[in-house]
């Protein structure tokens, strides 16, 4: 394949634009964050200046000689430990309990998640009534009116939601060394099938973590219980009607930036933001050159990527 006709991958182009939607709608929400919680006199404690926190531990401060608690969600071990064991729980239930008894459960679990990112966005700029109605309305849509549209939009708002709450817990190179253990994960999940067969699990029961990525236009409409995307992992490559996102693809990289903007302010973000977004090209035309259609885990080149912008804003200060 030539990279001219790579470049015309619909999937690709769909998925830069996502990418670069994300992350400018969670830098726009990020940088009304504070005054919604000065007008709503709410306390957030700030970064931890240590460039990677590994567990919770007592810190002083030098200056005013006043002891502060780094919370778990600060530090990188206990997000870690979190997500592995999701992960393990997860793929014990899928194993063990019927894809028929978990659908209506892992819908309304999706749906909730849905909700609350929905509300967290928009309660920074509407009264709280407008917000929870908006959120409720877009999760009971989502419930009964699964779209492929509508999946990735919802799916992109909670992206931009994990960056809003979490991105100002974590310093900078805690979210990169966080991105790189989860893009190893990546790897190994793929390469030995786990993550393949999450996924046609998951897409069984319409809750995928992801984005659906149609390649013509038309099918943006169509059902996510559809045939096409349920059984998308037992298709062939050219038999696909649809590509796959991985929510994760999108959603590390936004923590991370939304990290680099509470410390050290827009433009670094924005280009760190840039070179992880050359990372999920990257996985692309990985996937279309060498792997003529297989999965390819984007995380990896994401994070390599990612890890050579942070240190070139920490070169150019």
């Amino acid at each position: 394949m030539k990279f001219s006709s790579f470049l015309k991958s619909k999937p690709m182009q769909w998925s830069i634009i996502i990418f670069i939607l994300a992350q400018a709608l969670m830098l726009l929400v990020v940088s009304h964050e504070d005054v919604f919680l000065k007008k709503e006199n709410l306390y957030i404690p700030p970064q931890p200046t240590q460039a990677i926190t590994i567990w919770p531990t007592q810190t002083t401060n030098t200056a005013t000689g006043e002891v502060t608690q780094i919370p778990a969600q600060s530090s990188l071990l206990p997000i870690l430990i979190y997500f592995i064991s999701v992960v393990i729980v997860l793929g014990a239930v899928l194993f063990f309990i019927p894809l028929s008894a978990l659908k209506t459960v892992f819908k309304i679990i999706f749906a909730f998640l849905y909700c609350w990112s929905i509300f967290v966005i928009t309660i920074i700029w509407l009264p709280f009534i407008a917000s929870l109605g908006i959120a409720l309305f877009f999760g009971l849509l989502w419930l009964f009116y699964s779209r492929v549209w509508l999946q990735s939009l919802v799916m992109l708002l909670a992206m931009v939601a994990l960056g809003e709450v979490f991105g100002r817990f974590i310093s900078p190179w805690t979210a990169m060394a966080l991105l790189l253990a989860l893009a190893i994960y990546d790897f190994l999940a793929v390469r030995f099938g786990y993550m393949m067969w999450m996924v046609k699990k998951m897409s069984g029961s319409s809750t995928l973590p992801a984005f659906i990525i149609p390649y013509k236009f038309s099918d943006w409409k169509d059902s996510v219980n559809k045939s096409e995307v349920t059984d998308l992992v037992e298709q062939k490559a050219e038999e696909r009607k649809f590509s796959i996102l991985g929510g994760g693809d999108i959603g590390f990289p936004v923590l991370l930036v939304s990290s680099i903007y509470f410390a050290h302010g827009l433009n670094d973000g924005l280009i760190v933001a840039g070179f992880a977004l050359v990372g999920l090209i990257g996985a692309y035309f990985i996937q279309a050159k060498f792997l003529k259609g297989k999965a390819m885990p984007a995380l990896p080149p994401i994070a390599v990527m990612s890890v050579i912008g942070l240190v070139l804003i920490g070169l150019i200060h």
